[in-house]
C-alpha cells in the first residue's frame, strides 16, 4: 500500500482480538484490499462503545481505518454480516473458527489476496445456509490449498507421476500428494487412501461448489476424508490445529 496513505476503507473478516491497554483491543483482520493486517479498535472495551459489536470474531465488517505510530487505528465500523446463526450453534460456530484458524495460520501481512478473502466471506455465507458441514468444509480446504500454492496431487503419483488408477492408493504429506502401490510401500509416513476418498477429494478439487454439493460420500468415507486433510494441514503448518480436536469433543 502507498506509504503516504494516512486512512483506509477496507471490507475485512476479523479473525481474532486480544485485549490491549486498558480499554483497546489488538485485532487481526483479513481484508479485501490489503490482505492480513494488524490494527488497534481503541476504547472498544468500554461498556459505551459504538464499534465492539461490529469487531466480533469471524465478524464481516466495512472499517475505517486512519494511519497510526505503529499500526492502523480502527477509527469507525459497520457491519456487513454477523453470521448471526454461526454463533447461536456451537458446532457451527466451531467449523467457522476452524475456518478463521486456517486462514490465519497460513497467511501473513503481506499484501493483497482478494480470492483467498473472497473464499472465505463464501464459506462462512455457505455454512449458515446448510445443516451438513461437511461439503462446505472439505471444499473450503481444497480452495485455500490450491490459492496459497499448496495443491495436492490426487490425478498423478507424486513420485514417479504415472497417472493414478481406480484402486486403493497411499497419499504422502511429504511427497504432497497420491501415491501409487508401488511408491507407497516405499516411502517413509505415507497412509493408505481408499478410491472412495480420492474419488471424492478429486471431485472437490475440479469441481464448482454448486457442482461438489453433488458429492454424498458414506460417513466413513467421510472421516477419512476428514483425517487425511488434518494430516496434510497439521504437515505444512509444521503445528496442531486447534479447532479439529475441540469440534471431536462437541460432537462426541
Amino acid at each position: 500500500m502507498p506509504k503516504a496513505e494516512r486512512s483506509l476503507r477496507v471490507d475485512a473478516v476479523v479473525l481474532r482480538h486480544m485485549d490491549w491497554g486498558e480499554a483497546d483491543r489488538l485485532l487481526t483482520i483479513f481484508t479485501r484490499e490489503h490482505g492480513k493486517l494488524r490494527v488497534i479498535a481503541k476504547g472498544v472495551r468500554k461498556m459505551k462503545s459504538r464499534k465492539a459489536g461490529h469487531l466480533e470474531p469471524f465478524s464481516h465488517s466495512t472499517l475505517m481505518l486512519a494511519k497510526g505510530h505503529d499500526l492502523w487505528i480502527v477509527t469507525d465500523a459497520e457491519t456487513i454480516d454477523a453470521f448471526t446463526r454461526l454463533r447461536e450453534n456451537l458446532q457451527l460456530m466451531t467449523h467457522a473458527a476452524y475456518v478463521i484458524e486456517l486462514v490465519d495460520r497460513f497467511t501473513y501481512e503481506e499484501g493483497q489476496n482478494w480470492q483467498l478473502y473472497k473464499l472465505v466471506v463464501d464459506t462462512l455465507t455457505r455454512l449458515t445456509e446448510t445443516e451438513d458441514t461437511f461439503i462446505p468444509t472439505r471444499y473450503y480446504e481444497m480452495r485455500l490449498l490450491d490459492l496459497l500454492g499448496f495443491r495436492p496431487m490426487l490425478f498423478e503419483c507424486a513420485a514417479c507421476r504415472k497417472g493414478i488408477i481406480a484402486e486403493d492408493q497411499f497419499f504422502s504429506a511429504e511427497h504432497g500428494g497420491a501415491l501409487c502401490p508401488n511408491c507407497g510401500a516405499r516411502a517413509d509416513c505415507s497412509r493408505l487412501i481408499s478410491m472412495d476418498a480420492l474419488r471424492f477429494l478429486r471431485h472437490f478439487q475440479r469441481s464448482s461448489y454448486t457442482e461438489s454439493l453433488k458429492a454424498d460420500p458414506s460417513k466413513i468415507t467421510r472421516a477419512e476424508m476428514e483425517g487425511l486433510m488434518n494430516h496434510y494441514l497439521t504437515y505444512l503448518l509444521e503445528r496442531k490445529l486447534n479447532t479439529p480436536e475441540f469440534l471431536k469433543q462437541i460432537q462426541n
